[in-house]
């Protein structure tokens, strides 16, 4: 899900692109992809030496840490939320595999938080075009995507009236 232009000043949401991890008649649950912290999983996580980056995953529960891969094979415990992206699964393992130098920043990103709607809260949000539905179609390259621009770039991809939201400064009132 990509935030349209529209949600100027949401905190959260602004210039979010989200992956959609789970949506049932419960409620739904997603990553924000492109917002990166000031910190890294060294910072976060006693005994993890790499550098690893954090992501501000959404508003609800950011004191825990979360994280989606495309290694299920290396990752017990994991599930599938879309073509060859997983969730979760066994973290001590995943401390091993960045330790052993077996996982790299490719492979996994890790996020404080994530984003959590409550029943019918996410259809009220879509129906009021707060966002806009896309398809993944970058695949387990998502996990690489430059933050900065991500959102910009799907600006530019949806083309039209969005063309001009890609180049406008996050506060209209810079300009």
């Amino acid at each position: 899900m990509v935030a349209e232009p529209s949600i100027i000043g949401d905190i959260s949401f602004n210039r979010s692109v989200v992956l959609l991890a789970d949506h049932n008649t419960e409620g739904s649950i997603g990553f924000i992809l492109n917002k990166l912290l000031d910190f890294n999983l060294s910072e976060l996580v006693p005994g993890v030496e790499k550098d690893f980056k954090i992501y501000n995953g959404g508003p609800v529960e950011q004191d825990n840490l979360y994280f989606i891969h495309k290694v299920p094979d290396l990752i017990p415990g994991s599930i599938e939320i879309d073509k060859g992206i997983f969730w979760g699964g066994n973290f001590e393992v995943v401390k091993s595999l960045i330790a052993n130098n077996l996982i790299f920043e490719e492979d996994i990103k890790f996020f404080l938080g994530y984003s959590g709607w409550d029943t019918n809260q996410l259809d009220t949000e879509l129906n009021a075009n707060a966002w806009i539905v896309i398809e993944n179609k970058d695949n387990k390259n998502i996990l690489q995507k430059n933050s900065t621009d991500f959102w910009k770039v799907k600006m530019q991809e949806l083309g039209g009236e969005y063309l001009i939201w890609s180049n406008a400064p996050e506060n209209p009132s810079y300009n």
